[in-house]
C-alpha cells in the first residue's frame, strides 16, 4: 500500500488495499518515541561516512556531518561507472535488498535496481545515501550533537542545496569525481536537478522523475498543514522529545495521512474503496468507519514506527526551499546550466507535482534524450507511480543509461 509524499519503502509502494484485522493488530501498542535509526541499532547494509564540517546556505555550520549510505555493484578501475540514486521524502538508503537485520522492509526500488534490471548493478556501481536531515543514519534532528545529546530543536534549517553539498562531500570521500548518472524521484528529483545545475561537470546523465523546478505556493501550503499537525501535538515539545517516554506520534501520523492524499490519485482511491465500510458497523452515525479511513489511519500509524517527527519537519522545510532560480536569475537561466544527457518523466495522474512542472524542466534542458517534451506515463496511482510502475519507468531509465 502506498503511502508517500515522497516516499517510501517497498511495502508502501504497491496499490492501495483494504486493511485487515491482522493489519490492525500488527500496530497495537504505543509507537516508539522516534522511529529513527539510532546509534547502537543494527546497521544492516548501511555504511557510514564522516564528512567533517559543513557550512549551510544560512551561514550556520554543522560541525560534523555523517551520511549513511548503501552500495550495489563494483566501482570499476576508471571510477566512471558510479550512479547516484537519491530517495524521496520518507525513503532511505535501502533501495534494493531484502528485509532483515537493520532493514524492516525490503528495498523501495527493488524492481528497478539490481542485476539485469533497468539500473543494472552488474554494470553500474550504485550509491544511495540517506539525505542530510534524515533519520536513517545520517545527521539529522534525532542524531547526536557534539554535546552528546540529540540535536532536536537546535538542528539548523537545511535546504536542497545543502543536502546536495553533503552528497558531493560523500562523493569526494569515496573518490568519485563524476557520476555516470544521478537519478531521483520526487524530493530526490529536486536533488538530481540541483546536482545538474550546481555541478554540471560531475554529472554525465540526469534523471528527474515526478519533480518540479520550484516548489509552488500550492505545494508549500499542503506541506504547511502537515508541519502544523506535528507542532500542535503536545508531545512534540518544540522538537525536544527524544528523552521522553512518548513522542509526537499522533501529530506525525496525522501529517502522514494528509500527505498520502497527495500521493495517490482520486480515481485510484475511488475505484479501490468506493463507499465500502470497514467491518460490519454502519459509519453513518453507528460507530463504523469507511474503509478508506481505516486505510489512511493504518498507514499513518505504521509510519510512526519507522520515521522521526523532527526529520519530517526538517526534510519538508528543505522541500519548501527548492527553487532552482534562487540567486541564478530565471528558471530557464538556471536550467541552461545543465549539460548532462537528461530524462524528465511525469505521471498523468500526479496531483502533487503535476505534469506541467516536468514539461517546464524538459523545455529548459538542452540535452534531453526525448527532446523538449517530458516523457509522460499513464497510471492510476498518482505521484507514487514512479515507485510502482516498474515496467513503465524502467525502460526509460535503461534508455538514458544506454545513451
Amino acid at each position: 500500500m502506498a503511502l508517500d509524499m515522497d516516499w517510501q519503502t517497498s511495502e508502501d509502494t504497491v496499490p492501495s488495499a483494504f486493511i485487515t484485522e491482522a493489519n490492525r493488530r500488527s500496530l497495537l501498542g504505543t509507537p516508539p518515541t522516534s522511529g529513527a535509526w539510532r546509534d547502537g541499532d543494527d546497521p544492516g547494509d548501511r555504511q557510514f561516512a564522516g564528512l567533517g564540517p559543513l557550512t549551510l546556505e544560512s551561514g550556520q555550520q554543522l560541525p560534523h556531518v555523517r551520511l549513511a549510505f548503501e552500495t550495489w555493484g563494483e566501482l570499476n578501475d576508471a571510477r566512471d561507472n558510479a550512479v547516484l540514486i537519491v530517495h524521496a521524502l520518507t525513503g532511505d538508503s535501502h533501495v534494493s535488498g531484502r528485509a532483515g537485520r537493520g532493514h524492516p522492509t525490503s528495498g523501495w526500488w527493488g524492481g528497478i535496481v539490481g542485476p539485469g534490471l533497468a539500473v543494472d548493478t552488474d554494470r553500474w556501481f550504485v550509491i544511495a545515501p540517506n539525505m542530510l536531515g534524515g533519520c536513517q543514519g545520517s545527521t539529522g534532528p534525532s542524531s547526536m550533537s557534539p554535546d552528546g545529546t540529540e540535536w532536536g530543536s537546535r538542528f539548523p534549517f537545511v535546504t536542497i542545496r545543502d543536502q546536495v553539498a553533503a552528497q558531493a562531500a560523500l562523493a569526494d570521500h569515496l573518490g568519485i569525481d563524476s557520476f555516470a548518472a544521478i537519478i531521483g524521484g520526487s524530493m530526490g528529483g529536486m536533488h538530481a536537478l540541483e546536482w545538474g545545475i550546481t555541478h554540471p561537470e560531475r554529472v554525465e546523465r540526469l534523471a528527474v522523475l515526478a519533480a518540479p523546478a520550484v516548489s509552488s505556493a500550492d505545494q508549500i501550503a499542503l506541506n504547511s498543514v502537515q508541519l502544523e499537525a506535528i507542532r500542535m501535538d503536545p508531545l512534540f515539545r518544540d522538537g525536544d522529545y527524544y528523552d521522553e517516554p512518548e513522542g509526537p506520534y499522533r501529530g506525525l501520523a496525522l501529517a502522514r495521512r494528509m500527505a498520502l492524499l497527495n500521493y495517490r490519485s482520486p480515481s485510484e482511491l475511488n475505484d479501490r474503496f468506493e463507499r465500502s465500510w470497514q467491518g460490519t458497523l454502519d459509519p453513518l452515525g453507528h460507530g463504523g468507519r469507511f474503509a478508506v479511513e481505516s486505510y489512511l489511519d493504518f498507514h499513518g500509524n505504521k509510519f510512526t514506527r519507522r520515521f522521526d517527527a523532527g526529520s519530517y519537519i526538517s526534510l519538508v522545510e528543505a522541500m519548501n526551499s527548492h527553487d532552482v532560480s534562487r540567486g541564478r536569475g530565471s528558471i530557464s537561466e538556471a536550467l541552461a546550466r545543465v549539460t548532462a544527457r537528461s530524462l524528465v518523466l511525469g505521471i498523468d495522474s500526479d496531483r502533487l507535482f503535476p505534469v506541467a512542472q516536468q514539461q517546464q524542466i524538459a523545455r529548459g534542458l538542452s540535452a534531453s534524450i526525448h527532446g523538449s517534451e517530458a516523457i509522460v506515463i499513464s497510471s492510476p496511482f498518482g505521484h507514487d507511480a514512479f515507485l510502482i510502475e516498474n515496467e513503465l519507468v524502467g525502460p526509460h531509465l535503461a534508455a538514458l543509461l544506454q545513451s
